[in-house]
């Protein structure tokens, strides 16, 4: 996400950094560029205006004139104001009623609704310890209601059934009446996708609002859809008291206008973003932590937070000792630290969250993070070392001619894939070695020479 704007505002900022001193001419000229990657990124033309005419503002007063580093002064110029546009901080949903909370998702016709059922309700099971029901009131879509049952067995949800011969208000009432008599804390209320120029849709949502009377109404959009994402939210905002917004397939929109356009036009909070196919991929929206991203500072909390949920911090630390007593990183380390890695979202994710890595890689690296590639090269790495006996994992120079050959038929591989793993193996074990000697961190610092591992992934 924000591949092409964050390139274009880092470029920009990164020449008036170098300006010992900014003047009206160079900061003219550099948001004349600023406003130019914001219409190409596919945000609104309103929200680009008072963006920059905030932005000019700052810039011209005394806070970046009569600062010694002008450049970065101006940086957080523009990430303060990529925040305020996003809405300043996370707001969260309102779940301290009496149970069940229940939420109603409303959006577009393939919008993304019924997975983003299922994400967040493992979300709030998961992260937030609360019972949680799902139920589909989508009558018109045959495969919604078995579907939506199928994501709620994936993520532990209870799911309560429903037929299209049913009335979607009458769906809606028996669910909550069974949620309140389980004690469940959330119902979460899955509705058909609509068009906000369809009158009868509209209509049966209305009714369907007024009858349970939610303490939530999160319009799920695509954001994918640009600008228009933040137009047809404001359309369902004048049918609906929504209070907040769901932006989906944010991991393949690669302009973020969406993200940008939809809290200024609306004036309802981006609460969720969907990073991904998988139930787990859902992110509370972070204004301030977005911006960090777009302009290349990375994301290294929301990369702490993930990391504390998904590492095995027993194994972590077991592997911290090995190393540290000098007994080597063996395959079976490097496969188990791959593993982790998958679980924090693969390469692509780390890279747009690591400080720096997001435009400062190469862009080969860039354009296989960017397509999955290094997550494949990941998967097949898991693959060839599993081939091996634990013998040969614990000691890999066993590993020649004959074994190789046998560890990629194993694996569905090629002798020279087998060979790139072992050299990878290899690279890394000197890294550790480097980090158990004194001064560990400046030591593996200087070795990886900004480089992830081996030289990056072996794409």
């Amino acid at each position: 996400m924000f591949d092409s704007l964050s390139e274009r505002l880092q470029g920009t900022i990164k020449r008036l950094r170098g300006q010992a001193r900014l003047t009206e001419d160079n900061i003219k000229d550099a948001l004349r560029e600023v406003r130019m990657a914001l219409l190409e990124a596919d945000v609104a033309l309103p929200v680009v205006r008072e963006l920059i005419e905030r932005v000019r503002e700052r810039a011209l007063g005394q806070e970046v004139m009569k600062s010694l580093a002008p450049g970065q002064v101006l940086v957080k110029v523009v990430n303060d104001e990529l925040v305020h546009v996003m809405g300043e901080a996370n707001e969260g949903l309102r779940l301290n009623v009496q149970p069940p909370a229940l939420i109603l998702m409303a959006g577009l016709q393939g919008s993304g609704k019924t997975t983003t059922v299922g994400k967040l309700a493992r979300f709030l099971k998961e992260r937030q310890n609360k019972s949680v029901m799902v139920v589909s009131c989508d009558v018109y879509r045959p495969a919604a209601i078995k579907q939506l049952e199928t994501l709620a067995g994936e993520v532990g949800a209870d799911f309560f059934p429903s037929s299209p011969e049913q009335d979607p208000v009458a769906i809606a009432q028996a669910a909550r009446d069974e949620a309140k008599r389980r004690f469940r804390d959330v119902l979460i209320v899955d509705t058909a996708g609509r068009l906000h120029i369809d009158a009868e849709m509209m209509a049966e949502i209305k009714r369907l609002h007024a009858a349970i009377e939610p303490v939530e109404t999160l319009f799920v959009v695509d954001s994918m859809t640009g600008q228009d994402a933040a137009n047809t939210a404001r359309a369902f905002d004048e049918a609906l008291p929504l209070t907040g917004v769901v932006l989906t397939k944010t991991d393949g929109d690669a302009r973020g206008g969406a993200a940008l356009s939809v809290r200024h036009i609306t004036g309802k909070p981006i609460k969720f973003m969907g990073v991904g196919e998988k139930s787990a991929a859902l992110e509370p929206f972070h204004p301030e932590r977005v911006a960090s991203r777009i302009l290349g500072m990375g994301d290294v909390l929301s990369l702490v937070e993930e990391a504390s949920r998904q590492v095995d911090q027993e194994k972590a630390a077991k592997l911290a000792s090995k190393i540290k007593k000098g007994k080597g990183f063996d395959l079976e380390d490097l496969r188990d630290q791959l593993m982790q890695m998958q679980k924090l979202g693969g390469v692509g994710a780390l890279v747009d969250k690591l400080p720096g890595l997001g435009s400062g890689m190469s862009a080969k690296m860039a354009d296989a993070a960017a397509g999955d590639a290094g997550d494949r090269e990941m998967r097949r790495m898991v693959a060839i070392i599993n081939s091996m006996t634990p013998k040969e994992r614990r000691n890999p120079d066993l590993i020649k001619g004959s074994r190789k050959r046998r560890i990629a038929d194993g694996s569905g591989t090629q002798v020279q894939d087998v060979n790139r793993v072992l050299k990878q193996h290899f690279q890394m074990g000197k890294m550790m070695k480097q980090f158990s000697k004194g001064g560990g961190m400046q030591r593996l610092m200087r070795a990886m020479k900004g480089r992830l591992p081996g030289g990056g992934m072996p794409f």
